[in-house]
C-alpha cells in the first residue's frame, strides 16, 4: 500500500506541475464558468440574481389527496421564490402556454391518481399507477430541469410510501396479525401516511442542512458541475495517458524491474489520477463557491458525490486507455469522448426535456449520474437523496477498472 501511494503522490504532484494540464483541469472549466457568471449576473455573488418565478401550469384533474398536495408542493411558501405557479382546468389550454413560451412546463395530473395509489375504503389498488403528465419547453431547458426535480421528488416519496405499504400489508397478513378481509383497511390507513409524507416534501427540497433559511436555485448550480464533470474527463483520460507514455519512454518498465509488482504500479498511477481528479473538483468547487457564494450543498453530501463521480471518470479514462494503442489515441479518442460525454450527461443542456431514449443512453456517463446528484443537493437534498447516483458512478467506475486491468495485462502493458 505504501509504494501505491508513492506512486500516486508523484504523479499527481506532476500533474500539477505541468502547465498544458493545469488549463484543461484548473483554467479552462473556471474560465466557462466565469463566463457564465457574468451571463447570468452571479459575478457580483447577489443572492438574487439567482433562477426565481419559472412559469408552471398545473391542470388538477383528480382532484383529491395527493393531488392537491403536488398543487400544494408547487405552490408552497418555500417554493414561492422560485416557482410562479398558475392553474387552468383545460390541459390544452396549458399545452399553448408552454408552446408559446408563455410557461416553461405543464403538470397534467390526471383524474384517478390518487385513487390508484390511494384505494378507497374497502378496494385494494391493482398496482397500476395513474401517470402525470409532464408537459416542456424544449427552450428553457434549465427552468425544466428544476421542475423536473421537483417533481421526480415528490413521484419518489409517493412510490416509497406505495411500495412501502404493499409490502407491510402483505407481512402483515403473513405473519396472521390481519385478516386477509382487513387489508384494504390497513392500506387506506398506511395510504393516508403515505400522503402525509408526500405533502411534507416541499420542506425538504427547500430545507437546507442547517434546517435554516430556504435555498433558491442558482443556475450556476446546474452550470458549474457541469463543466467540471466535463472537464474531469479530460483529467481522467490525460492521466491514462502518461500510461502509455511512460511505456514508450522506457520509465514504466525500468519501474517494474524494481521491486514493485505490476498490481502496484498499475494500483499507484491510478491512485493518481484519482487523486488529481478529486483535487480538481475541490478546487473547482472551492473557487466557485468564493467568487459566486455558489451553494453546492451539505459538505459532507458533496465530498461523497465527488468521490464517487472520480470513480466513474477513471474508469472510463483507464478503459480507453487499456483499448488505444498510443498516448495520442488516448488523447484523441479522449477528447471525443469527453464532448461526446458532455453532450450526453447534460453539461451543456439539461437533458430533461429531451426523449426518453436520450435520457436513457445518458446514464452511460459519470456526467448524468453526477449532475443528478449536485442538482438533488443544490435544491436542499442530502446524503439520502444521492445515493442512487453515487452508487451508480461506484458501480461504473468498479466495472470499468475491471475491465481495463483485464485489457492491461492481456495486452502485456503492466509488464517489464
Amino acid at each position: 500500500m505504501k509504494k501505491i501511494l508513492l506512486i500516486g503522490r508523484k504523479d499527481l504532484t506532476l500533474a500539477f506541475r505541468d502547465r498544458a494540464a493545469l488549463l484543461l483541469m484548473l483554467a479552462a472549466p473556471f474560465a466557462l464558468t466565469l463566463g457564465l457568471g457574468f451571463i447570468t449576473g452571479r459575478l457580483s455573488g447577489g443572492s438574487n440574481s439567482g433562477l426565481a418565478d419559472i412559469p408552471v401550469i398545473v391542470v388538477n384533474q383528480d382532484g383529491e389527496r395527493l393531488g392537491d398536495a403536488l398543487v400544494d408542493l408547487f405552490g408552497s411558501e418555500e417554493l414561492a421564490s422560485l416557482i410562479a405557479l398558475s392553474e387552468t382546468a383545460d390541459p390544452a389550454a396549458a399545452h399553448r402556454q408552454v408552446d408559446t413560451d408563455a410557461a416553461a412546463a405543464a403538470i397534467i395530473i390526471p383524474a384517478g391518481f390518487t385513487r390508484s395509489i390511494i384505494p378507497a375504503a374497502g378496494t385494494l389498488p391493482n398496482g397500476e399507477v395513474v401517470p402525470i403528465e409532464l408537459y416542456t419547453n424544449p427552450t428553457r431547458p434549465t427552468s425544466v430541469g428544476v421542475v423536473k426535480t421537483i417533481l421526480d421528488e415528490f413521484m419518489s416519496q409517493v412510490e416509497v410510501g406505495r411500495v412501502g405499504g404493499q409490502v407491510a400489508v402483505t407481512q402483515l397478513i403473513e405473519r396472521g396479525l390481519i385478516r386477509p378481509q382487513d387489508a384494504a383497511e390497513h392500506g387506506a390507513a398506511l395510504g393516508a401516511r403515505q400522503a402525509d409524507a408526500a405533502e411534507s416534501t416541499a420542506i425538504q427540497l427547500k430545507g437546507n442542512a442547517s434546517g435554516g433559511e430556504a435555498a433558491g436555485f442558482d443556475p450556476l448550480a446546474y452550470m458549474a458541475p457541469g463543466m467540471a464533470l466535463m472537464f474531469l474527463m479530460f483529467t481522467a483520460t490525460n492521466g491514462g495517458r502518461t500510461l502509455l507514455t511512460e511505456r514508450a519512454q522506457g520509465t514504466l518498465p525500468r519501474l517494474l524491474i524494481s521491486p514493485t509488482t505490476s498490481a502496484q504500479v498499475l494500483g499507484g498511477k491510478t491512485t493518481g489520477i484519482y487523486l488529481t481528479g478529486v483535487a480538481q473538483m475541490l478546487i473547482l468547487i472551492t473557487a466557485s463557491a468564493l467568487l459566486f457564494q455558489l451553494r453546492w450543498g451539505a459538505p459532507f453530501a458533496v465530498l461523497v458525490l465527488i468521490l464517487a463521480a472520480v470513480a466513474g471518470a477513471v474508469g472510463w479514462g483507464m478503459l480507453i486507455t487499456a483499448l488505444a494503442k498510443t498516448p495520442g489515441q488516448v488523447s484523441t479518442i479522449g477528447s471525443a469522448v469527453t464532448l461526446i460525454f458532455g453532450i450526453l450527461g447534460g453539461s451543456f443542456v439539461s437533458t430533461g426535456n429531451l426523449p426518453e431514449w436520450f435520457q436513457t443512453l445518458s446514464k452511460i456517463t459519470p456526467n448524468a449520474w453526477g449532475l443528478e446528484g449536485f442538482t438533488i443537493l443544490a435544491l436542499g437534498g442530502g446524503l439520502a437523496d444521492i445515493l442512487v447516483p453515487v452508487a451508480a458512478l461506484l458501480i461504473m467506475g468498479a466495472t470499468l477498472f475491471t475491465a481495463a486491468v483485464l485489457l492491461l495485462n492481456r495486452r502485456g502493458l503492466a509488464q517489464p
